[in-house]
């Protein structure tokens, strides 16, 4: 099954950071024909700001910098969990052994002397989105539910720690809902577990069907599911859970074609994430899917966070 991740750019993003224009003009002229898309940024400060916002693939980093130097910005790189990801490769015209050692310390992968050899910097680059490329793809499948193919619940705890710190930094919307096959067991104890997995699957490309490239899908656990909803108004992801609930219920089971199986969910969302918790949201979400189930099941139960507590906006379905 496909992921359903963010949306990525067909070319890795190399972010450039240098103060030198001379640099940067050098850098596109000669990497031009390389299968990449160069970014840069004449200062550590702005490196910084545009490496948290893009999130690009590989940074090309200058050490010798006024303001904030390059170590500055790889320790501040390392240590934010949106950044300390992305390979750093220092170029800098320090040769100094100590000054490699301590970037290395730091965490970059690579260093390069100025003046640089263009073809030795082209080759080192491949095989820094190389390797990069290969680490994100082994830590792809150790994330991925194998029944589903969805996301699992160790991405989720990470995707939505990032996602709730985005949102509250830069005061975007944001949504969490979470489903739950309505009496699943019972699909189970009258089916079989085979019936049982064929539904999950199933579930879960309708969730992939009838939400957006931005959604993030996950198995929660069992025959739950979570969806987080990036830049979303609750308002806009009540319409998305709908869609999902409706397409469920319409769907004709094969193993089962007399028996319908439905989803309750909990959303809960606001328009500025601040004075809430991540642990609160999820709560806040949990709660309303106790309450679609207590109410009669095959529902959606809205919840809308203020910084002065919970709104509950009533239910559909």
């Amino acid at each position: 099954m496909k992921l359903h991740s963010q949306s990525i750019s067909p070319n890795p993003i190399v972010l450039v950071i240098d103060d030198s224009t001379d640099v940067h003009r050098l850098l596109r002229a000669r990497l031009r024909d390389e299968e990449l898309e160069l970014v840069q940024a004449g200062s550590g400060a702005e490196g910084l700001r545009i490496a948290t916002d893009q999130h690009p693939t590989l940074i090309l980093l200058d050490l010798d910098m006024p303001g904030m130097d390059g170590f500055e910005v790889l320790r501040a790189l390392k240590e934010r969990s949106e950044t300390q990801d992305i390979p750093v490769i220092v170029l800098s015209g320090l040769q100094g052994s100590q000054d490699k050692v301590t970037a290395f310390d730091l965490g970059a992968v690579d260093y390069v002397t100025k003046p640089f050899d263009l073809t030795e910097l082209r080759v080192r680059v491949r095989s820094a989105l190389k390797m990069h490329r290969l680490l994100r793809l082994l830590a792809e499948r150790a994330q991925v539910d194998g029944m589903t193919g969805l996301w699992n619940r160790a991405h989720f705890d990470k995707r939505w720690a990032d996602e709730f710190a985005g949102a509250a930094r830069h005061r975007r919307p944001l949504s969490l809902a979470m489903f739950d096959a309505d009496h699943f067991k019972s699909v189970n104890d009258t089916f079989g577990h085979p019936a049982g997995d064929v539904v999950l699957q199933d579930v879960a490309k309708i969730i992939l069907s009838n939400c957006r490239q931005t959604d993030i899908a996950c198995r929660y656990g069992g025959e739950e599911f979570a969806l987080i909803m990036p830049d979303t108004l609750p308002e806009d992801g009540l319409a998305v859970c709908e869609r999902i609930r409706e397409a469920v219920a319409a769907t004709v089971w094969p193993r089962h074609p007399d028996r319908v199986v439905t989803l309750s969910a909990g959303l809960a969302g606001t328009g500025s994430p601040e004075a809430l918790s991540p642990a609160e949201w999820v709560d806040a979400a949990d709660r309303g899917l106790y309450q679609a189930k207590k109410s009669g099941r095959n529902r959606v139960v809205m919840t809308i966070l203020t910084p002065h507590g919970p709104i509950k906006l009533g239910q559909t379905g």
